[in-house]
């Protein structure tokens, strides 16, 4: 149920002034921790048409978010990269502003104590030289060249050295093992000691129609979750075979990635996740390889988009490679902040954003070497700061608060990955997860959205919250991307811990979707990942303010309530959460 937004009882008076408007407006007496003020002058002193939400006051103050994005993305901070001094600076300054706010520490155990840290423990896998590959059909040995034909990851699987003398080559289409869509590429064969040659995304993707949701991509369709199947069937080695469109992404990204050292959680037996090699084929290498087959890779396809598809070897192809790497281990850290809750502590809600960016870099044209990251993720990470502050301030909810800064994003989902592997609170009593990646600092937008199509009974919850401040939800326009596999509430949705994603919108109150669309393929184009992503001054961050507010109110609803939101009953994830349904009230 919603409720309205209270205010504190501790009264104050300030002055609010909201950059990029030109506006100052006297704060109303509070009754306890929040700015507050009418924000409907602002907009018409802006020329924006007036909301008409129920509540117009957002209940944060755009100038402590704009002063927390200022710091994390200046260049003080160098990029935020783990592993660095500038990982020190950010941990400090993430400790003390929790410490500040009053929350509880929320980490490891440490001398008989709670920790502001959870040290994350990372494994660094590079290779020694670029690995040599072949492949043997009839006789005839053709070399497969590393970054041209073939993309051969680093090992993460826990071995220094990977080699692989004349394994059989399979062919299992997607890949996909789904009981509850009836579907299993596999038909049972035995894959030890062989390599798994897959399809990359789902079924549906080329026709649009089918058993899993069309061109919107389900975990099944995601890389990862392939290369995991693969070897809970026994494969030593499995290449996905890379297509632009249902990839989304080109070959130069997968070769200029994952010829990079890559980095995994430390892992008891890294074995059953990783197979001895990860990697990734050309789609026109694979052509040619099927030819030499004597195979039709495009009729061999669309076989693979119905469930009679049965695993095909290529006749007597045998594939080798050996290779090195270096491995060492690195430790990074998370940022763990609580609120104990009054009736039920061993329940919580989880807020989540990872404070990690890029780093530094080579100098660019104007001489820039800093990734500053402020959208991607110093936005997101003042959001998580200032619900903070907020929830500290006020009556303690019933369940318990996580306040979770994580570490290695941009490696991969690692600090995530960590704390779901480690988690301070049971995963089975996490009621869910609000994850806070790229907020809009601009002014607010009439609507949300949030990546994928995911069938959550909390992005539902979600969309009624949102709808009393007035905002309407805009569905994600690319589904083929997998955008929903690519933040931290992803770690937790494979443990089937309910886990959404709020994005701004892009119906502008001031311009509608032309300008907000405007400016996110802007950030894309020429912010995203590269060094202009830095703060600015002209931003208002009143929309952010009342996105916060939203997700204030969502997870204070949640964690005052006894409900236990699920995923709907086709979900890849909803398995996973039933095996622990016992131990819920």
């Amino acid at each position: 149920m919603f409720q309205k937004p209270y205010r504190d009882r501790q009264k104050e008076i300030s002055i609010i002034s909201i950059p990029g408007l030109g506006c100052n407006k006297p704060g109303t007496y509070l009754m306890k921790l929040v700015f507050i003020w009418p924000l409907i002058g602002c907009f018409a002193a802006a020329g924006a048409a007036q909301p008409s939400a129920p509540w117009l006051s957002p209940l944060f103050a755009p100038a402590r978010l704009s002063q927390d994005v200022r710091i994390l993305a200046s260049d003080e901070f160098e990029g935020r990269a783990p592993y660095t001094a500038a990982e020190t600076k950010t941990v400090d300054y993430l400790v003390t502003q929790m410490r500040r706010a009053g929350l509880q520490p929320g980490g490891d155990i440490d001398n008989g104590k709670r920790s502001w840290i959870q040290p994350v423990r990372l494994v660094r896998s590079e290779h020694v030289s670029p690995p040599s590959a072949s492949i043997t059909i009839g006789g005839v040995q053709q070399t497969l060249s590393q970054g041209q034909e073939v993309v051969i990851r680093a090992t993460l699987n826990g071995s220094s050295s990977v080699d692989i003398d004349s394994a059989p080559v399979v062919f299992i289409g997607y890949g996909v093992s789904a009981p509850e869509r009836n579907w299993d590429d596999f038909k049972g064969v035995d894959l030890h000691g062989k390599v798994a040659l897959v399809l990359i995304n789902d079924p549906d993707f080329e026709t649009g129609e089918g058993d899993f949701g069309g061109r919107e991509m389900t975990y099944y369709g995601r890389w990862t979750y392939k290369f995991e199947e693969a070897l809970r069937r026994g494969a030593s080695a499995v290449f996905i075979i890379h297509e632009t469109a249902p990839a989304s992404y080109g070959w130069e990204l997968v070769r200029n990635t994952d010829t990079l050292p890559l980095f995994d959680i430390e892992r008891d037996d890294p074995a059953s996740i990783h197979p001895q090699l990860e990697g990734w084929m050309h789609r026109d290498s694979a052509v040619t390889l099927f030819e030499r087959a004597g195979l039709d890779f495009e009729v061999l396809k669309q076989v693979a988009r119905t469930r009679e598809f049965h695993p095909v070897e290529l006749a007597d192809a045998r594939f080798s490679t050996s290779y090195q790497v270096n491995l060492s281990t690195v430790t990074s850290k998370n940022v763990v902040g609580r609120i104990n809750g009054r009736v039920h502590p061993e329940e919580s809600v989880v807020y989540v954003a990872h404070w990690d960016h890029l780093g530094i870099g080579s100098d660019d044209a104007q001489g820039d070497h800093v990734f500053n990251g402020a959208f991607d993720n110093a936005t997101g990470v003042a959001g998580l700061l200032e619900l903070g502050r907020r929830f500290a301030n006020g009556p303690s909810p019933q369940r318990s608060l996580i306040f979770l800064a994580v570490t290695s994003e941009e490696k991969g989902l690692l600090g995530s990955e960590y704390y779901v592997s480690n988690p301070s609170q049971p995963l089975s009593k996490t009621a869910g997860v609000i994850n806070i990646d790229i907020l809009d600092p601009h002014g607010p937008a009439r609507n949300f959205t949030s990546a994928g199509n995911p069938k959550l009974d909390l992005l539902d919850d979600l969309k009624v919250t949102a709808k009393h401040w007035g905002l309407y939800f805009a569905p994600d326009k690319n589904l083929a991307a997998g955008r929903f596999f690519r933040s931290d509430h992803f770690s937790f949705a494979k443990r089937g811990v309910p886990a959404v994603w709020f994005q701004s919108g892009n119906d502008w109150y001031h311009g509608g979707a032309t300008a907000g669309d405007a400016e996110m393929a802007d950030f894309y184009a020429n912010r995203y990942h590269q060094r202009g992503d830095e703060w600015s001054p002209a931003w208002s961050f009143t929309g952010m303010a009342r996105d916060v507010s939203i997700l204030y109110q969502f997870g204070l609803d949640l964690a005052n309530s006894r409900r236990w939101p699920n995923w709907g009953a086709d979900s890849e994830f909803r398995a996973v959460r039933d095996q622990t349904a016992a131990e819920r009230p």
